[in-house]
């Protein structure tokens, strides 16, 4: 079993920026990494994920705004969110190569 814990969610004005973390709870080297977010009312979407070999993709509604990276060695992975806009706002989950699942940090993006 392998947990996944996001934190550094919470609230920002649109412009601004936020950073989240992922704490995997095993060693992530050999695994893809992702974010995905599910506002209210709507279906969860991938924002962004990183292979074992650090290449990345994006949703194209986070292109430009978006980083995600990962340190192996801490089995933590970021996601630097700037340029903020109010349709940011959701439910951010870490997921270790899709099986295990965080719980979520919430983000909340006033105009």
């Amino acid at each position: 079993q392998v947990q996944v814990v996001e934190t550094g969610g919470g609230s920002a004005q649109a412009g601004g920026s936020l950073r989240l973390s992922c704490a995997a709870t095993r060693a992530i080297d050999d695994f893809s990494m992702s974010w995905y977010r599910r506002a209210p009312g709507k279906q969860r979407e991938l924002v962004a994920r990183i292979s074992d070999s650090g290449s990345t993709e994006y949703a194209d509604f986070v292109k430009g705004r978006f980083i995600i990276s990962r340190d192996n060695a801490k089995k933590m992975i970021y996601l630097q969110m700037n340029s903020l806009k109010p349709e940011d706002t959701a439910a951010y989950y870490c997921t270790f190569n899709g099986v295990y699942w965080g719980l979520g940090t919430q983000v909340t993006v006033s105009s």
